[in-house]
């Protein structure tokens, strides 16, 4: 399978709209659509969507759910899986329970996290983390019209689910059960890690967790076994490999790799990604990773620090480097992005940007200069390189194709100001799109490049559920791992993360083959080159 991801009304404005570029999506290759939150959502401020007001109710700006079932079903017809969230750890605080417990209903003010004092929250406080320090400081907000303390991890409007109480559980199953039914192949089980608390703990990845979604996944199975759970968890690489599984979620975001491919982007050293994938990268049978260059989130730097500490990095030193380096304040860095909630207190950071504006795209049109465009369009074509080869499903952040860069427009709406992710939820450029069709424009190049690598990987067995084995090319600077068996072939992926042009020994490669991306002829035993941001797929045969 090949994905691809987006705000349904940033890309087509409805869906509708969504429906009739359905033919857009089959020139990419796509086989999996993730929408993102499209349900009903408070007016202005919302998260971009994951406050959700109803999980029964398309968002009236988008159409109506049974317009969302004719796309799901339209969708399946051209061969593409629809993806849908399912947001279970809060809903917004306009969704019907949030506001019958307001009315003080105490039934409903059971299905959150409600104190009518300080106590139990600042004994909590004392363990959590702030997840939006700049947006939403703390973990709790004073709701004047019930007098109580209200827990919210994420913004003040949104509501964290009490899982403690079992009609939580139920009521979330049957709204579970309704988003499978509208015809979603995979739900994406947001911010999976935050559903159980426990005092005298951060709150995070707890084993009741694991045992409410092991739960939901034997009933999904039973009452809609054509669903399967996609996991959401930006946290430690080992745990985020701890929600993968045939009894919990079969798929599950990859971001050790996405976050790896940026670090070895800016420092041209692929030791600690290649460190990264030994360790983490391996999955039980049954299930993928799925690999993304960028998603509608900001990138956090979630390597491990024994990982780093075992190459004699400073992994506070390195995180504080790499948030320089891609927003543009590093000497010699080639990327625009932006800061997204920044925290005083532990120096942490996260990066927003489109991944054309973090590459190297923006700079070098703000400078006019092809020699830096022609290298950060190659370093886009790399990493999407990787991604459709490494082992799982590929995913494309709609938009990264036609080589868009920040939206800026984003600071003059009061909704948005406040949250750089906006930079790169831009609505989608068709007129840009439409320049995929002539030669020598961005537009053409990243989307010819895409196409072809969807087209290889469908057409290539190695590239199918092969297991991947991630080996030191014998150059810092080179990316490499082979992929498939003796029945399916053997293929080399050799990726050159330097500005520099390369040759390194070829001792894996026992017979001659073919770059199935140039058509070149390798010859076993020869040096094998590499010209700056060059990616070899390596067949042998």
């Amino acid at each position: 399978m090949v994905g691809a991801m987006a705000y349904a009304d940033r890309f087509a404005g409805t869906l509708d709209g969504v429906r009739a570029q359905i033919p857009y999506l089959q020139e990419l290759g796509i086989t999996y659509l993730h929408l993102m939150p499209l349900f009903a959502a408070p007016d202005g401020p919302n998260d971009g969507g994951f406050a959700v007001s109803s999980y029964r109710d398309v968002a009236a700006h988008l159409g109506t759910t049974d317009d969302l079932r004719a796309l799901a079903d339209d969708l399946r017809a051209a061969g593409i899986s629809l993806v849908l969230d399912f947001v279970f750890n809060h809903t917004s605080d306009e969704h019907t329970w949030a506001q019958q417990a307001l009315a003080g209903d105490a039934r409903y003010q059971s299905y959150y996290w409600l104190f009518p004092d300080r106590t139990e929250p600042d004994a909590y406080e004392r363990h959590l983390r702030e997840i939006f320090p700049e947006q939403a400081p703390g973990n709790f907000t004073w709701r004047p019209e019930v007098e109580q303390w209200v827990w919210t991890t994420f913004n003040r409007f949104q509501w964290d689910l009490n899982y403690r109480n079992p009609e939580v559980f139920l009521a979330m199953l049957e709204e579970l059960l309704f988003i499978a039914n509208l015809g979603a192949e995979v739900v994406r089980l947001d911010a999976i890690a935050f559903v159980w608390k426990q005092l005298g703990t951060n709150c995070e990845g707890l084993p009741q967790v694991h045992w409410i979604v092991q739960a939901y996944n034997a009933l999904l199975a039973i009452a809609a076994p054509a669903t399967v759970f996609k996991s959401e968890a930006i946290v430690h690489p080992a745990e985020v490999k701890s929600y993968v599984g045939v009894q919990e979620a079969p798929l599950s975001y990859n971001p050790t790799l996405m976050a790896m491919l940026w670090e070895a982007l800016a420092t041209r050293d692929t030791r600690l990604l290649r460190r990264s994938m030994e360790q983490h990268f391996g999955l039980p049978d049954g299930t993928a990773w799925v690999n993304y260059v960028r998603c509608h989130d900001d990138i956090g730097w979630t390597f491990a620090n024994e990982d780093a500490a075992d190459l004699g990095i400073n992994a506070f030193e390195h995180r504080r480097f790499l948030n320089a380096f891609y927003t543009g304040h590093f000497p010699g860095s080639f990327a625009r992005g932006l800061p997204f909630n920044y925290n005083p207190e532990t120096q942490d950071m996260r990066i927003s940007g489109m991944a054309a504006s973090l590459i190297g795209v923006e700079e070098a049109l703000q400078e006019g200069n092809e020699r830096l465009l022609d290298d950060a369009l190659a370093r886009l074509e790399l990493i999407h390189a990787v991604i459709y080869s490494a082992g799982g499903l590929p995913l494309v952040y709609l938009g990264d194709e036609i080589g868009m860069t920040n939206d800026y427009r984003y600071r003059r709406d009061p909704v948005t100001a406040g949250d750089s992710r906006f930079a790169h939820r831009p609505e989608f450029d068709w007129d840009r799109a439409a320049e995929r069709e002539t030669l020598g424009t961005i537009p053409h190049r990243l989307v010819h490049a895409l196409a072809r690598f969807a087209q290889l990987r469908a057409a290539t067995p190695a590239l199918g559920d092969t297991p991947t084995a991630f080996f030191h090319a014998g150059n810092d600077h080179v990316f490499t791992f082979r992929r498939g068996t003796p029945k399916t072939g053997l293929l080399t992926v050799v990726a050159n993360l330097s500005e520099h042009g390369l040759a390194v020994p070829s001792p894996w490669l026992a017979h001659d083959g073919t770059d199935l991306l140039s058509g070149e002829r390798v010859i076993a035993g020869m040096m094998l080159r590499l010209t700056p941001y060059q990616v070899r797929w390596v067949a042998e045969g």
